[in-house]
């Protein structure tokens, strides 16, 4: 193999790893690893939107049915305006081949869709992803709507309306720009969310700094708040007497703020080995049951879903459950 090739693979590795890292939730940590490796190299943020690509047309297998096939149809993987055609020189390449083979062990980690059954449980999904063509990424709360308009200089996006949180790719010679309401949030690589509401525009920086102007300004105009560093939200509004004010939030007040970037599993009255169920979908650690009693207790609250060592810590304290540590398995057991 060649050092190309050897490069070539590498990239693909990390990047099918920083995609499962992402669909579950960046930690603090990760999301600047994965602005760092952004950085490096112009090919990784490439290699994140061609895999992305391919998982959306993974997608598409939700709609294979078997009722009448254990094979999924092939034309389900052809571009739309291809499907109706008849299938000729279909030919996975290799590259594509691995490619595939990699989303698909990734697959068990995508996002699955509102759930509520009789058990009591409800889960709300975390929120929808976009993968520019830079590599960076855009999370979606409900009903949140952008348009995306890159050109060669700039990165322009427009929050049309509701809340997105934008993990940057580094480009200094190419900023990333978002159009929210009368506002202008400008960025070269780093992580924000910004939440439009009727009455005013919100910005929290999560990472780096970002410039926030008003669009009637002049190019000649100081920026509206000229730097707005991590754990800062800006509140933008006309009505305000300084047309704005910054607040410094606490790492508490951000993670409450940000509660909707993470799948959530809801509880009602909901026995303990279903629980658990739920929560090793979600989980490489895995709960176990040292025994059937254990599994009958009821259970309820909303819980963070890849958060798996909190919700043990809940039972230690609320319900006199330990865990024993076994590797990857913990497993539940009355004191």
């Amino acid at each position: 193999m060649s050092d190309s090739e050897s490069n070539s693979s590498s990239a693909e590795a990390a990047a099918a790893r920083w995609m499962a890292a992402r669909d579950r939730g960046f930690t603090p940590a990760e999301q600047d690893a994965y602005l760092q490796w952004l950085s490096e190299d112009p090919t990784h943020g490439a290699e994140i939107a061609r895999l992305s690509r391919a998982w959306d047309r993974l997608e598409a297998l939700h709609q294979w049915s078997p009722n009448h096939s254990t094979k999924p149809n092939a034309d389900l993987l052809l571009p739309r305006h291809r499907r109706s055609r008849w299938r000729r020189r279909i030919v996975f390449g290799s590259a594509l081949a691995a490619t595939l083979a990699v989303v698909l062990s990734l697959l068990s980690l995508r996002d699955p869709a509102p759930v509520s059954d009789e058990s009591g449980v409800i889960m709300h999904p975390a929120p929808r992803r976009l993968t520019l063509e830079d590599g960076s990424l855009i999370e979606l709360n409900t009903s949140a709507r952008v348009e995306v308009d890159f050109t060669p200089s700039v990165r322009a996006v427009r929050l049309v309306q509701g809340e997105a949180h934008f993990i940057v790719a580094k480009n200094p010679h190419r900023p990333f720009v978002v159009q929210v309401g009368d506002y202008r949030v400008r960025a070269v690589g780093t992580a924000f969310n910004i939440a439009l509401a009727p009455e005013d525009v919100s910005v929290l920086v999560t990472e780096g700094e970002v410039q926030l102007k008003e669009t009637t300004a002049s190019l000649a105009t100081a920026p509206l708040v000229p730097s707005l560093r991590v754990g800062q939200e800006a509140r933008l509004s006309p009505t305000l007497p300084a047309g704005f004010e910054v607040a410094e939030l606490s790492p508490a007040e951000m993670e409450a703020r940000l509660a909707w970037h993470s799948l959530r599993l809801e509880f009602t009255g909901t026995p303990l080995r279903e629980v658990i169920a739920e929560f090793n979908r979600y989980n490489r650690r895995q709960l176990v049951l040292a025994d059937a009693a254990t599994g009958n207790m009821v259970i309820g609250g909303t819980f963070r879903a890849d958060n798996v060592e909190a919700f043990v810590r809940l039972l230690d304290l609320g319900f006199d459950i330990q865990a024993r540590n076994e590797g990857d398995t913990l497993v539940l057991s009355r004191r």
